[in-house]
């Protein structure tokens, strides 16, 4: 058992980092009303979250994160350049991995910053990889705003690319989608006319939420959904090709300049690629080694939508991440009720750490 006064005095190691940045200090309550969480998860949350009941407020949890409460009372209050860090406890259901804790402490740090993007992902990033000095780790990167710029570049509806864009951190969803957009799969569309359905539709009973009308409205979307050409082939294999890259940063960027002379819509993100890592490596960083994949953080990182990044044990294959942050630019957005500004942030987790530590100086 972690002995709690070596886990304090490595929470605060940590923390000493991001302080030293000129962070504001903040402390957030433990319980968090749910309705936030669930319009950003969906139900999803259910599953991983300690869910109570107030007799006020409602279904309240206690905090999965800190991330989206930062988030809300920042833009709550402003829409200012701000530094935040962080330590406390979060809680965790652990239904697919019974013994991991279900509470443990986190230490973080956001940046809302518009003023360099590149520069505050590289900052986050740089800041992390010091906390962690010391410890055998290997480190994962990606970009989620990569693979959206992809697909928003697709010569389909809008309609298609909001569907495919809406399940990007859902990979199985997605690929059904991407099959059925370009063609590869077929799902029963209505072969008579509209109005034939709307009369039969007439003569019965309604059951569920939907009413006629809707239901009248998602048959002629299907319909005019049957009939648009599909995806074109060369632009699945590019997505596809991002999807599955998988090298180091300098090899992924040389790949993705090329790709983006065919897809235009791309060149904003890789360039912003580029910028990021010579930030990295004026700073120290053998970005020759650092490694990429396209599809990083598609499956535990919903709500950020570009630069990812993991750090991991290399001792401990199973060990939950040591450390993950990102940008998530969108969910200010969100929860600023048409108020953004570019953020990034980072977790990091002390009883990890320490675990790494110790281990290492054996």
């Amino acid at each position: 058992m972690t002995d709690l006064k070596d886990l304090s005095r490595e929470a605060k190691r940590l923390a000493v980092v991001f302080e030293a940045t000129g962070a504001e200090v903040v402390e957030l309550d433990f319980l968090q009303i749910s309705n936030v969480l669930l319009d950003l998860y969906g139900e999803d949350i259910r599953g991983r979250a300690f869910i109570t009941n107030d007799p006020v407020y409602g279904e309240m949890m206690l905090r999965p994160d800190f991330t989206i409460p930062i988030v809300e009372q920042h833009m709550a209050n402003s829409v200012s350049t701000a530094r935040y860090t962080y330590c406390g406890k979060v809680f965790r259901r652990q239904e697919e991995f019974p013994d991991r804790p279900r509470e443990f402490l986190q230490v973080g740090y956001e940046i809302f910053d518009g003023t360099n993007t590149e520069k505050a992902d590289a900052e986050v990033f740089l800041l992390v990889n010091e906390a962690l000095n010391g410890i055998p780790i290997r480190i994962a990167t990606g970009d989620i705003g990569i693979l959206m710029a992809a697909v928003r570049s697709l010569s389909t509806t809008e309609t298609r690319k909001k569907a495919l864009l809406r399940h990007i951190w859902r990979p199985q969803r997605f690929r059904t989608l991407l099959n059925q957009f370009s063609g590869l799969s077929s799902k029963p569309h209505p072969t008579q006319d509209v109005e034939d359905y709307n009369k039969i539709i007439d003569k019965f009973e309604i059951i569920g939420s939907r009413n006629v009308q809707e239901i009248k409205e998602r048959l002629l979307k299907l319909k005019l959904e049957s009939e648009i050409d599909p995806i074109d082939p060369e632009e699945v294999k590019i997505l596809d090709d991002i999807l599955s890259l998988k090298d180091t940063c300098t090899v992924a960027l040389s790949y993705l300049e090329k790709v983006s002379k065919k897809m235009r819509g791309i060149e904003k993100t890789v360039d912003s690629f580029a910028k990021r890592l010579e930030f990295l490596e004026h700073n120290g960083i053998n970005v020759d080694l650092l490694d990429f994949e396209g599809s990083y953080g598609r499956t535990s990182m919903e709500y950020y939508d570009g630069f990812v990044f993991g750090f991991y044990s290399e001792i401990y294959k199973d060990l939950a991440p040591v450390a993950t942050g990102g940008r998530y630019d969108a969910l200010t957005e969100r929860m600023g009720q048409g108020k953004k500004i570019p953020a990034v942030g980072a977790v990091l987790r002390p009883d990890l750490t320490l675990l790494l530590r110790e281990n290492n100086h054996d």
